[in-house]
């Protein structure tokens, strides 16, 4: 019974199909399997009970004897057609046929009249909606179009295009759709060839670029591109993601309208058509969209699996297609319904059922179905259940040992217990799904097992399977319990001296704390038994200062987490503050108002000083310039007075005046090798020579001041030979009252004498 033949599966499946009205109709259902097997059909869900219009043949097909769109009563034989068949396994439903009356509207779009040039392009389009799609040919002047005729091109959507048009094209065209249904013929239009070909240039333009397109694979797919210009445009065409178009299916009709055969997914995308001008880059260019679509078809079918009773059994079902399809699992015909054994996992893609029982050995089927079709594979669950297992194991208790540990105990089985071979402890969080479950394996001479690394405050549910080498006996009744609350782990503590008197308790959160309500905060010093505390904080609070304390001594610091089922370890830190004095003392804390004020005044006379500083460097650089300008000046004056007659030397005092510790006479001497002035420079410098009033002026300065005690020799001399020394003043002269030296007359002496 297990082999291939014996699975039930449909042979012939029935298909789409488009009907003619008052014509019959058969929908073809073959099947396998072991026999009996019952063969039904539905349409839209509803069973077809047999009649004079419908009824099923000895094969199994279905015999419709004259299709009607709408009957008398309002009903209509369009619909969704399924099989189904049934045998003492199961029952299957094959895919669902959709099937549709054959139909034709009038046209919705007609040729219109067309006046073109000669060597130009004319374009006539009808279009009319049909079930099946219309077949469209051309007529010119009653008679069908050559289609021998390269420049005549006839597209499937019902477009004739005429390409390098001639005198002998004018004429009167229309258009003829058939199909099962009827055959209709559209309105004329004229076709109007007039003067000669024009040699005027004219820009490539595109009349009509491609449509948006949606089919289904193994279709045809047309777009249409046709350019005018002149000269005539090259029209090519390319993918606008960059993908090569290829070679194979494609066919170019016409002057530039693509044709792809055979249409598989990867055809989909945007196509661009351009028309160029010949020679440069001048280009127009259109773009529609190619969208193919595929039926749903399966790459892993579901496969018939036979298990023991209380095991797993898990079905696969991956299908493809596009759009992706959608999946959906009936059993026995019926739309599977989940529930805590029975799950649905991987976009329902994986049907897993927990805990097998006789309930749920059935066929299991999956349909996968999108816009483009739909289709469906079957699967047997055969569950194995032998005579002579064990019953059930007794008396199964849990009991909670502690806030991870629960030990459960069992009763041996009170019948055929000779053969087993151990026991199976499934075990479940109650709030998880079943697929969540696990199991311990124990020996059979074992009646209870302590299940530890559990959550604390968190409810189980536990039962026990007796295993043989034939199988397991069915699961014992389902204990639940609970565990233990657990106290809160030990806090991280942390302390830090604040000041003299003053620490801080820091912890942080944790996760391995667990529940906890709060913590407790204890501190002592440490040569007393007495704690201070406890301190209550919250259980978001992490840190608490510890203030009032007593420098000289060591203080112990401990802090427990807490919560309704008692105080968790506590964490011990020592601390002691005598350092922080003693640093306190040795480095006095700041006066950080004062230090702040010293800064900002710090700030400010730095500021000063610089602006103080720069200032003091303008006036030293004036300095020296107008210091160097006046030492020139001083030269000049020099050498102006050096060219007067000079006062006798025998009127002068006999010390008279000292120039770097010799007398003028000896620094005449030793002038006759220096260096003279140069006294073209110095006009240079200064152009404005002073009046020989004033020369005379500032020579005779010295004589002119009234001194009522001494008189002094005024001189000046050239800068690199000039400097100074203290000079004796000359004794009072006894006639200082009564007479005046006489002015000297003007002596033109040597620039550099004296």
């Amino acid at each position: 019974d297990f082999g291939r033949s014996s699975e039930l599966a449909f042979v012939v499946e029935p298909s789409d199909d488009i009907a003619v009205q008052e014509q019959p109709l058969i929908l073809y259902c073959q099947v396998e399997g072991i026999q009996p097997i019952t063969i039904t059909w539905r349409k839209n869900g509803v069973m077809i009970v047999d009649s004079e219009n419908a009824f099923m043949l000895a094969n199994g097909s279905l015999y419709v004897s004259r299709f009607q769109r709408v009957r008398g009563d309002g009903s209509s034989d369009e619909g969704e057609y399924d099989c189904m068949a049934q045998n003492q396994y199961g029952l299957v439903v094959s895919r669902k046929a959709k099937i549709q009356a054959a139909t034709m509207s009038d046209f919705h779009i007609h040729p219109q009249n067309a006046v073109v040039e000669e060597g130009g392009v004319a374009r006539f389009q009808c279009q009319i909606h049909g079930l099946p799609e219309p077949v469209i040919l051309w007529h010119k002047n009653s008679m069908p179009v050559n289609t021998d005729n390269e420049r005549y091109t006839l597209l499937p959507k019902g477009v004739l295009q005429i390409t390098g048009l001639r005198a002998e094209d004018s004429g009167i065209f229309h258009c003829v759709a058939t199909n099962i249904a009827n055959v209709k013929f559209s309105r004329e239009a004229r076709l109007t060839v007039s003067g000669s070909h024009s040699t005027v240039y004219k820009d490539p333009m595109i009349l009509v670029g491609p449509e948006n397109l949606t089919l289904t694979v193994h279709q045809t797919a047309v777009l249409e591109c046709i350019a005018t210009g002149n000269p005539r445009p090259i029209v090519s065409w390319s993918r606008l993601d960059g993908r090569p178009i290829g070679v194979e299916g494609i066919q170019v009709l016409g002057t530039g309208n693509l044709m792809i055969s055979d249409l598989t997914v990867q055809h989909s995308g945007i196509y661009v058509c351009a028309a160029n001008k010949p020679g440069t880059r001048v280009r127009r260019t259109a773009q529609g969209s190619l969208v193919v679509q595929a039926p749903a078809e399966f790459v892993q079918h579901p496969q018939s699996i036979s298990r023991p009773v209380g095991t797993t059994a898990i079905f696969t079902c991956v299908a493809q297609g596009e759009p992706p399809p959608q999946i959906t699992w009936l059993r026995n015909g019926q739309i599977l319904e989940t529930s805590d054994h029975i799950k649905l996992k991987n976009n329902n893609s994986t049907l897993s059922i927990y805990g097998i029982n006789q309930a749920d050995e059935a066929i299991y089927q999956c349909l996968a179905e999108n816009s483009a079709g739909s289709t469906q594979a079957s699967a047997r669950l055969t569950v194995l259940w032998a005579d002579g297992l064990p019953s059930p194991p007794q008396g199964v208790r849990a009991e909670t040992v502690s806030a991870t540990t629960i030990q459960v105990s069992w009763e041996k089985p009170l019948q055929n217990t000779k053969e087993i071979i151990g026991y199976v402890l499934h075990i479940r969080k109650a709030a998880d799904p079943v697929e969540m479950e696990y199991q311990e394996a124990v020996s059979k001479s074992t009646f209870q097992q302590l299940v530890t690394d559990l959550e604390p405050s968190t409810s189980y549910s536990f039962y026990i399977k007796a295993y043989t080498s034939r199988g397991a006996s069915k699961a014992s009744e389902v204990t639940v319990v609970s565990t233990l609350g657990e106290v809160p782990a030990m806090p991280s503590l942390f302390i830090k001296v604040i000041n003299s008197t003053t620490v801080q308790a820091t912890w942080e959160p944790s996760i391995k704390l667990g529940q906890h309500e709060g913590f407790k905060l204890y501190y002592r010093k440490v040569h007393l038994s007495q704690y201070t505390g406890p301190v209550l904080l919250a259980s978001n609070v992490t840190a608490y200062n510890i203030t009032h304390l007593d420098a000289s001594v060591v203080y112990e610091v401990k802090l427990l987490a807490y919560n309704q089922h008692g105080d968790g370890n506590s964490t011990v830190r020592f601390v002691s503050l005598r350092e922080t004095v003693e640093r306190t003392v040795l480095n006095p804390p700041c006066d950080c108002m004062k230090d702040e004020q010293n800064n900002k005044t710090s700030t400010t006379g730095i500021i000063i000083g610089i602006h103080i500083g720069v200032t003091c460097i303008i006036f030293c650089i004036l300095f020296l310039m107008f210091g160097y300008r006046g030492r020139l000046l001083m030269c000049k004056n020099v050498q102006e007075q050096l060219s007067t007659p000079q006062i006798p030397r025998s009127q002068r005092s006999a010390t008279g005046l000292v120039l770097n510790g010799t007398t003028r006479r000896d620094r005449d001497d030793r002038d006759l090798n220096g260096k003279q002035l140069d006294m073209n420079e110095l006009e240079r410098l200064f152009p404005a020579s002073p009046s020989q009033e004033q020369q005379e002026k500032g020579i005779t300065l010295a004589h002119s001041l009234s001194a009522p005690h001494d008189e002094t020799q005024i001189s000046t001399l050239p800068l690199e030979e000039f400097s100074i020394i203290e000079e004796q003043p000359d004794p009072l002269p006894k006639n200082l009252h009564g007479s005046s030296p006489a002015a000297p007359a003007p002596d033109h002496g040597p620039a550099n004498e004296g």
